[in-house]
């Protein structure tokens, strides 16, 4: 397996596509600083581009990847290889490298900006930390999804009506719920409905992180509400580790029975 993530990395940093990745959060990261001239600003106005661009642009790779690699992954299937060793292998490496180009990006002006010596350091880290996680959920999600289609154009469109649904569509529906149903007690069905989107999770485990009451919306309230401030970031961050998990746990069931 580590071969195949060290190959599917090393394949990943001599794309290009990588470099403008890394590129251009290099440069947001140069202009949100330079023009808001505050850290802590800044970390609010990039979580609002994490939370929606990263699990695209790993929605995106994920099954760009996939398909491309195709007929490598089937030369490898030929080998004395477990399945899951070459699937789980892949999806490390192409998480790992977009990881890596998001840190990078990230990291470099903020560290020359000085937040090494600013008081907010830790959410920086934490943002960084759930732009990394955003980017291992969506990446196994859009293999789960290339496994299950063979056709290049199907495993596109519903990687795109994936992202879609879960970034802006599921809280459309879920507030049309909350408005329909407003005279019924709907913080639990909240509490509930928030565990199976990724991207709301991460929203608010970031402003629970950031104690900005104001920007937590209704189910982040209620989250604060019935857990408080620590124990919502700990549960926040437990359930997006499972959605970790049970993705990469299905790549390897997927794999398994998948007849190639």
């Amino acid at each position: 397996m580590f071969k195949i993530i060290k190959y599917s990395f090393y394949d990943l940093m001599r794309s290009r596509w990588s470099y403008v990745y890394f590129i251009f959060y290099l440069l947001l990261g140069f202009v949100l600083l330079f023009l808001n001239n505050d850290v802590s600003k800044a970390i609010i106005t990039l979580m609002n581009i994490i939370i929606v661009l990263t699990p695209l642009i790993g929605t995106i790779f994920g099954v760009m990847y996939y398909y491309n690699s195709r007929e490598f992954t089937e030369l490898l299937l030929a080998q004395p290889i477990k399945r899951s060793t070459i699937f789980l292998g892949q999806y490390l490496g192409l998480s790992i490298s977009l990881s890596l180009s998001l840190v990078l990006g990230l990291g470099i002006p903020f560290l020359i900006y000085g937040v090494i010596q600013s008081s907010i350091i830790f959410n920086f880290f934490s943002l960084l930390l759930i732009g990394t996680i955003l980017s291992f959920i969506f990446v196994a999600l859009s293999f789960i999804i290339a496994l299950k289609n063979e056709n290049k154009i199907k495993g596109f469109g519903f990687a795109i009506v994936l992202w879609l649904f879960l970034a802006i569509i599921y809280d459309g529906l879920f507030l049309i719920f909350l408005l329909v149903f407003n005279d019924y007690p709907l913080d639990n069905f909240s509490l509930f409905a928030t565990l199976f989107n990724p991207i709301d999770l991460s929203r608010i485990l970031i402003l629970l992180k950031l104690d900005i009451s104001a920007l937590l919306g209704y189910t982040g309230a209620v989250f604060e509400k019935y857990f408080g401030t620590q124990l919502g970031i700990f549960l926040s961050f437990i359930s997006l580790t499972f959605w970790v998990i049970l993705p990469a746990w299905a790549i390897v069931r997927i794999s398994e029975r998948k007849d190639f």
